[in-house]
């Protein structure tokens, strides 16, 4: 079944947030590692070389704040499979790195709110 135009526009909002994290984690000295990382667990927005750690990002885009601040989405079924991706890509690296788990909030106006250590 195609996509609702609404759908997509969700996907496009998406995306134009997570190019505005990314571009705002380079500037902080960051070096991106993977965009949208697919495991059979889900998908990672970002995941990122932050000094000697590596952050697991979740991007949270939102037009309005009517259904809450955009990180209230993340919630403990996200964390989880946040977990379970994190592991994934341990194995797959041959090791387990000094990883934490970050959200990035978009807000309507393009500002970012960036919570290190969120979960």
């Amino acid at each position: 079944m195609p996509d609702s135009p609404q759908d997509i526009h969700k996907k496009v909002l998406g995306r134009k947030g997570e190019q505005l994290v990314e571009a705002y984690l380079k500037k902080q000295g960051c070096t991106i590692l993977k965009r949208n990382y697919r495991t059979p667990f889900g998908e990672a927005d970002l995941i990122v070389q932050d000094g000697d750690e590596i952050a697991f990002v979740e991007v949270k885009t939102r037009e309005s704040f009517a259904f809450g601040m955009p990180a209230e989405a993340v919630n403990k079924r996200k964390q989880e499979r946040y977990r379970k991706i994190a592991q994934f890509y341990w194995i797959r690296a041959g090791e387990e790195p000094n990883a934490r788990f970050d959200v990035a909030e978009v807000y309507p106006d393009g500002q970012i709110s960036y919570f290190k250590y969120a979960f």
